[in-house]
């Protein structure tokens, strides 16, 4: 993909962008979702956002919710990605998505590090396939859905409390529940695409409780398309995460009235511009609205877009800050060809720039 198109139709970038302002700007609640970006990119998104009375949304916001929703009721202790690697000498892998969701997981943290002489790893109800590599991991449950009682069975027996017989794997789940207190430096990994805030918030209690005796701590794994870097982004210029709303002027966040696809559905929101810059992805919503589409390629649209501008891949096509799994933080990304094509940011500037600067009040 390459260039600009109007209705399926090519133009050219100036007059692409002047119809991408010209919908913004007789949008009555205008949407700005997908957020697959890097840094620069998200800062425009939402400094868009805030001229035009926008509501910002990535499209992986409800995993991204579901940890801080448990961090900021119960609390939370998690480590680095590389102290785990390093020091992590019993890894409880909790849960399936890990490794779709970190593709580098095995590399990265499933071989012995040169500070440990050994690493025990234990895994609740993985995926299907996601273990058959590694044949000195031990598996307990093999469905995802029995993962909600079997680690409440779990924390329970660490306790000291009794459960159910007719527990799932009791018999190993008592074992780990001898084993996880032994531990030096545990780790607990999850994904919060694959579970539900209770889910977490109970592993994060069993954590809780093993540091009373040893030093265990958790990994969260964030959601691709950058989305941990877009919500850093959101907080430092906003004060709250994504889901959050310009429509009366200063920031609003409301994980319920801002959800995109909800604002889609049901009509509240008539015009959406989607980023999608490291995948072509289209939105998840039914029902149809005048999209603009920032992406590196139309063949998964159903219907065209109103506005499609080609947009690089951060990191691939043109130097980015992102957030890099492999160390938890943020990072720059120098490349060493850039394409001719536009970064997000600047598709999100020339738009910026077209519509018309808003009065003072």
């Amino acid at each position: 993909m390459a260039g600009a198109w109007i209705r399926d139709k090519p133009a050219t970038l100036e007059a692409a962008t002047k119809e991408a302002a010209k919908l913004l700007q007789a949008s009555r609640m205008p949407l700005i979702a997908g957020l697959g970006t890097d840094v620069a990119g998200a800062r425009a998104a939402i400094a868009l956002a805030q001229q035009i009375g926008a509501v910002i949304d990535h499209m992986h916001s409800a995993a991204l919710l579901r940890d801080l929703d448990v961090m900021r009721e119960s609390g939370m202790m998690i480590t680095t990605p590389n102290e785990a690697r390093l020091r992590g000498d019993l890894l409880l892998l909790v849960g399936a998505g890990l490794v779709e969701t970190w593709p580098e997981i095995s590399a990265r943290l499933f071989e012995k590090s040169s500070v440990l002489n050994s690493r025990r790893i234990v895994w609740l109800c993985p995926s299907n396939g996601n273990t058959e590599a590694h044949s000195d991991i031990e598996t307990i449950g093999n469905n995802p859905r029995n993962l909600p009682v079997m680690l409440a069975a779990l924390r329970a027996r660490c306790a000291g409390h009794a459960v159910r017989n007719d527990t799932p794997d009791l018999r190993k789940i008592d074992a780990l529940a001898s084993e996880l207190p032994q531990a030096r430096f545990g780790v607990a990994v999850w994904s919060a695409a694959e579970n539900d805030a209770l889910t977490i918030e109970m592993l994060c209690g069993l954590v809780k409780d093993l540091n009373a005796t040893t030093r265990f701590s958790g990994l969260p794994l964030a959601p691709g398309n950058d989305a941990a870097a877009v919500q850093q982004v959101s907080g430092w210029m906003t004060g709250f995460p994504v889901r959050t709303g310009f429509g009366r002027g200063d920031p609003e966040h409301d994980p319920w009235r801002f959800d995109g696809v909800r604002l889609v559905d049901t009509g509240e929101a008539d015009c959406a511009l989607w980023i999608s810059a490291y995948h072509p992805m289209a939105p998840p919503w039914k029902r149809e609205v005048p999209i603009i589409a920032l992406t590196n390629g139309l063949d998964c649209f159903d219907r065209p877009p109103a506005v499609a501008i080609s947009v690089g891949q951060p990191g691939t096509d043109h130097d980015s800050v992102e957030y890099l799994a492999a160390t938890g933080t943020l990072a720059f990304s120098r490349v060493t060809s850039r394409a001719n094509v536009m970064s997000v940011a600047d598709a999100i500037g020339g738009i910026a720039a077209t519509l018309p600067v808003p009065s003072p009040c």
